[in-house]
């Protein structure tokens, strides 16, 4: 069985919002921002939801991919700020879309949402169940910020990222349908694709990182309930991201029995070009080799990897036979890594 990425696709708000535009709405400047987090602007959503930007990247992964929407199988949205609680913006999408043969449901890991989603397209397809699966990583974090708040406002953009999973038949996995073998705890189905996956969460940390959707308000308590706004300990995620990626892409490769040397990208959760640089540091090597998208971006949560994924394959940076590491970290907090052979 050969599980690869099939076709990528992209899509970020047209609105530019630059550090100096924010300098005039919080106490920040365009050098606070760039020294503490790599950024200088972001795209910010003037009307296009979730929902919306996510048709848009899977209608050009769809495209990228030579398919149409009607041999999706399953769609599977990565996201922490829906358009609505239901229906779902995965349904939301297969409606757009027109995928009409295709079941759809959200997937709630944060800025790991991507990888938890690709993990989970993954076991769909080697058990059989589906071929085609579209994954989608979407976030319109500018809707849950405080705006008054420079230590979280400045951080964040809107954005998404899709892939087109499929499945086909053949590799040193066997026929469709039937599982892989698993060796020790690693699992490698073929020569290409998707080599190797794993994914984790500590609730205990998840108040480091959150954002309440809507606080207890009824005629019991006699108040209305209201909206919450993300809140982060900056500091606190910084430690857990520089400690635990590292780990998480070492025990990634020993699993799958592959050398860091062999790795042309790690292609990481666009979170802050500080962690990236904490991260290079303690695997030693070259920034070369973590291609970065943060400074035009910012944090777009669970669009970060596929939309820097689709920048790089749309640029030619990506050539048969590279293998490649994605990794991500969130609220809840979750961590996640893929290995792929493209």
């Amino acid at each position: 069985m050969r599980i690869k990425i099939a076709g990528t696709g992209s899509y970020a708000p047209e609105h530019v919002v630059t550090n100096e535009d924010l300098a005039g709405i919080v106490d920040t400047s365009d050098e606070w921002i760039k020294s503490r987090t790599g950024i200088s602007q972001r795209r910010i959503s003037d009307g296009i939801g979730t929902s919306g930007m996510a048709v848009k990247a899977s209608e050009r992964a769809l495209a990228n991919a030579g398919m149409k929407a009607e041999e999706i199988q399953l769609i599977l949205l990565a996201t922490s700020t829906p358009d609505c609680h239901f229906p779902s913006g995965a349904c939301q999408v297969q409606g757009e879309l027109g995928a009409v043969h295709a079941a759809a449901y959200d997937i709630s890991a944060a800025c790991s949402g991507f990888l938890f989603a690709l993990n989970t397209a993954y076991s769909f397809i080697i058990s059989g169940f589906y071929r085609n699966v579209l994954v989608i990583g979407a976030d319109c974090l500018s809707k849950v910020v405080d705006w008054s708040d420079r230590s979280t406002c400045v951080l964040f953009g809107d954005g998404a990222g899709a892939a087109v999973v499929t499945g086909e038949a053949g590799g040193q996995g066997g026929d469709f349908g039937k599982p892989c073998v698993e060796q020790g705890s690693g699992c490698v189905p073929g020569a290409s694709g998707i080599l190797h996956m794993i994914m984790g969460a500590d609730g205990w940390k998840g108040p480091v990182l959150s954002c309440e959707s809507r606080t207890v308000g009824n005629f019991l308590t006699g108040t209305k309930p209201e909206m919450g706004y993300l809140s982060m300990d900056g500091q606190e995620v910084f430690k857990f991201a520089v400690k635990k990626m590292p780990e998480v892409i070492e025990q990634l490769l020993e699993e799958s029995g592959m050398k860091l040397e062999q790795v042309k990208y790690l292609v990481l959760h666009q979170a802050n070009y500080r962690i990236s640089e904490s991260i290079a540091k303690r695997l030693k090597i070259s920034m070369e080799r973590i291609p970065m998208n943060i400074s035009r971006y910012g944090n777009t949560s669970a669009g970060s990897v596929p939309l820097l994924l689709d920048e790089l394959n749309r640029e030619g940076k990506l050539k048969e036979g590279d293998l490649l590491v994605l990794a991500g970290f969130g609220a809840g907090l979750t961590w996640g890594a893929a290995l792929i052979r493209w």
